[in-house]
C-alpha cells in the first residue's frame, strides 16, 4: 500500500509523493500512457497500448517498453511497484494511491444525502479542469476517442456536483444562485436546472430576473420540442413572502430516482468487469443489455429516460452494460452471444437475486430467452420488446446479408470519426420517427458508448444469434411486443418469437420505431400493457 502517492488526472497530469511534486517524463506519450492506465484501472494488452499510442510501422513494443522504463521511477514506491507488467498486459496497481477523478467518482456514487459543501466546492473546482489537459494529441485516433469519452463522463460528474451545490440545504441563498446558474449553463434544456435557478433567484428577491429566466426557458424548450411539467416558479412561492425564502428548489421525482441509481461492478467467469445499476424501490425487474448501453449517459437521455423513469417508479429496476461498451470493460477477447448470456448470469448472481421477471429489448430478448431456458427456477416472467430468435446471418436473403455487410464496412472505417453520418445509419433505422434532436443525441451517444472495433464485433455477434431451440423450453408468463412497421427488425420476426414460446401473448404496436420513444402513443400502450401483465401474474 502506498498512501503517500497522489495522482491528479484533472488538469495537467501530476504526481506527488508526501506532498512533493514528482518529475514526470518529458515525453507526452509516456505521460499519456500513465494517465490511461491510471484512469482505466485495469490490465491492458500491450498490443492495445501500442495501437493507442504508437501507430507506426517501426518498433511499437520497444517504444512502450521505453515509456514504462521512464514511468517506473516516477511512480513506483520503495516497497511497491505500481507499474505492473508481464509479457501480455500492463496495469497500474494503485493500492491506496489517491487519484482525484476516481476519488470524486467514488464519493458521488456512494450517494450520501448531502456531502459537506466544502467538499463539493473543491470537487467543482477540480472538475473545471480538462481531464489530462494537453495530452489529447499524444496518441492515435482511438486514444483521442477514449479521452473524449472520458471527458464527457467528467462533465457529467461536474453537473452532478453543481446540482448538489445548487440544492444543498446548507448553502446560502446568494451562493445557491451561483451554483444553480452554472448548473443551468451546463444543461440549458434540463427542467430541474432551470427550476433551481428560477427558484434561487426568487428566494433572493430577484423576482423579475427569475420570471425572465422562466420565460426564456419555456421558449427554448418549446423550440426544441420538449414538454415542461409545470411552472418553474409557482405563484405561491413569490406571493407567500418570507415563507418562500426558506424553501429549497425541488427536483421532479423521476429525476431524483435516476440520480439515486446505485452503480456497482462484478466480474464474469472470464475476468471481464461488468457494470450494473439499480434504480428505485420495490420488486426487482432486470433488463437484459441491448445495443448500446452506458449506465451514466443513458439514464437521463431523451431516448431511454422516460422508460427508465416509468419502471423505477414502482420497481427496483436493474440494468447493466454488457461487455465491450459503456462502463464495462471494452478491451475483451470474447464478444459473442454466449458471453452476453454469461454477463446477465454474472450480474443477477452478484446481486443475489433469487427470482425475477426479465425485460428484453432487441437482441436482449434472445439473451433473456436463453437465460430463462437455462435457469427456469430464477425467471418468473418475460417482457420482450422488438426482439428476434435468429440473427441476420440466419435465413436472411442475399440482398439483406449484402446490406448488412456494407454497414459493417462503413462501421469499420467511420464509426469513431467526428462525422455522425456513419452512426446515423443506425439511428434512422432504430427510430425513423424520432425528433432531429433525439437522433443527434443518439448519434453522439453511440460514439461515446463503444469503440469502432467493438461496434463491428457486436454486429457480427448479433448476426449469429439463434435461440429457436430454447423457445419451447420457456414455461413462464411471456408477453411479446413489436412495432408494426419496425424498420430494424421485421414484424414477422417478432411474431415468430412469440409463436415459439408456449402461451406467449403477442401485442402489435402502431409505430415505426425499433426503440419506442416516450412521446409516442405506442410507448404508452406498451408500458401500460406491460405493467398490467406484471400485476396480473403477480410478478
Amino acid at each position: 500500500m502506498d498512501p503517500s502517492l497522489r495522482i491528479s488526472l484533472l488538469g495537467e497530469l501530476a504526481v506527488t509523493r508526501n506532498g512533493t511534486p514528482v518529475a514526470l517524463p518529458a515525453s507526452r506519450k509516456a505521460r499519456a500512457v500513465l494517465g490511461y492506465l491510471v484512469a482505466t484501472a485495469r490490465p491492458v494488452r500491450r498490443e492495445r497500448l501500442c495501437e493507442l499510442f504508437w501507430d507506426l510501422p517501426d518498433d511499437p513494443r520497444g517504444s512502450l517498453r521505453w515509456a514504462l522504463s521512464k514511468l517506473r521511477p516516477a511512480v513506483d514506491g520503495t516497497e511497491e511497484a505500481h507499474i505492473v507488467a508481464d509479457r501480455e498486459r500492463v496495469a497500474f496497481s494503485g493500492g491506496a494511491t489517491e487519484v482525484d477523478l476516481l476519488a470524486i467518482r467514488a464519493r458521488l456514487l456512494d450517494e450520501p444525502p448531502f456531502l459537506p459543501p466544502e467538499d463539493l466546492r473543491e470537487m467543482a473546482a477540480q472538475l473545471e479542469q480538462p481531464l489530462l489537459d494537453g495530452l489529447a494529441q499524444a496518441g492515435a485516433e482511438d486514444f483521442q476517442l477514449w479521452l473524449a469519452s472520458e471527458r464527457e463522463d467528467a462533465l457529467l460528474l461536474r453537473r452532478n456536483v453543481l446540482r448538489r451545490l445548487a440544492l444543498h440545504p446548507e448553502i446560502g441563498r446568494a451562493e445557491a444562485v451561483k451554483w444553480a446558474r452554472r448548473w443551468k449553463e451546463q444543461t440549458p434544456l434540463e427542467e430541474d436546472a432551470a427550476r433551481s435557478l428560477v427558484q434561487a433567484l426568487a428566494q433572493t428577491g430577484r423576482e423579475d430576473e427569475a420570471r425572465q429566466h422562466e420565460s426564456d426557458f419555456f421558449a427554448a424548450a418549446k423550440a426544441a420540442g420538449l414538454s415542461v411539467s409545470g411552472p418553474l416558479m409557482p405563484e405561491a412561492s413569490v406571493a407567500s413572502g418570507e415563507t418562500a425564502h426558506h424553501s429549497r428548489p425541488v427536483e421532479a421525482r423521476p429525476r431524483r430516482l435516476l440520480r439515486k441509481q446505485q452503480i456497482g461492478f462484478c466480474r464474469s467467469s472470464d475476468g471481464v468487469r461488468i457494470a450494473h445499476a439499480s434504480i428505485g424501490d420495490g420488486p426487482p425487474l432486470v433488463k437484459a443489455a441491448n445495443w448500446l448501453n452506458h449506465l451514466e449517459l443513458d439514464c437521463n437521455s431523451p431516448i431511454w429516460g422516460p422508460t427508465f423513469d416509468a419502471w423505477a417508479m414502482d420497481r427496483r429496476f436493474i440494468r447493466y452494460d454488457e461487455r465491450g461498451n459503456g462502463l464495462s470493460d471494452w478491451d475483451v477477447k470474447d464478444i459473442t452471444f454466449e458471453a452476453f448470456v454469461r454477463d446477465l448470469e454474472t450480474v443477477v448472481d452478484a446481486l443475489g437475486l433469487e427470482r425475477f421477471p426479465l425485460l428484453g429489448i432487441s437482441q436482449g430478448c434472445a439473451v433473456s430467452v436463453a437465460y430463462a431456458a437455462r435457469h427456469p427456477e430464477r425467471v418468473s416472467g418475460l417482457i420482450l420488446v422488438a426482439g428476434y430468435a435468429t440473427g441476420w446471418r440466419i435465413g436472411a436473403s442475399a440482398e439483406e446479408q449484402a446490406r448488412r455487410e456494407a454497414v459493417l464496412t462503413l462501421t469499420r472505417h467511420g464509426w469513431g470519426t467526428s462525422n455522425p453520418a456513419y452512426r446515423h445509419i443506425f439511428s434512422q433505422t432504430f427510430m425513423p420517427d424520432a425528433r432531429p434532436e433525439d437522433l443527434e443525441w443518439f448519434d453522439e451517444f453511440q460514439r461515446l458508448t463503444v469503440s469502432p472495433e467493438n461496434a463491428v464485433r457486436f454486429q457480427v455477434a448479433f448476426g449469429t444469434i439463434d435461440v429457436r431451440e430454447d423457445l419451447p423450453k420457456i414455461q413462464v408468463p411471456t408477453i411479446v411486443f413489436h412495432a408494426r412497421d419496425d424498420e430494424r427488425i421485421a414484424l414477422d420476426q417478432g411474431r415468430a418469437l412469440a409463436a415459439g414460446i408456449p402461451g406467449a401473448e403477442f401485442v402489435v404496436l402502431d409505430s415505426k420505431n425499433h426503440i419506442l420513444l416516450g412521446h409516442e402513443p405506442a410507448w404508452h400502450a406498451c408500458m401500460n400493457k406491460a405493467k398490467a401483465f406484471l400485476a396480473h401474474h403477480n410478478l
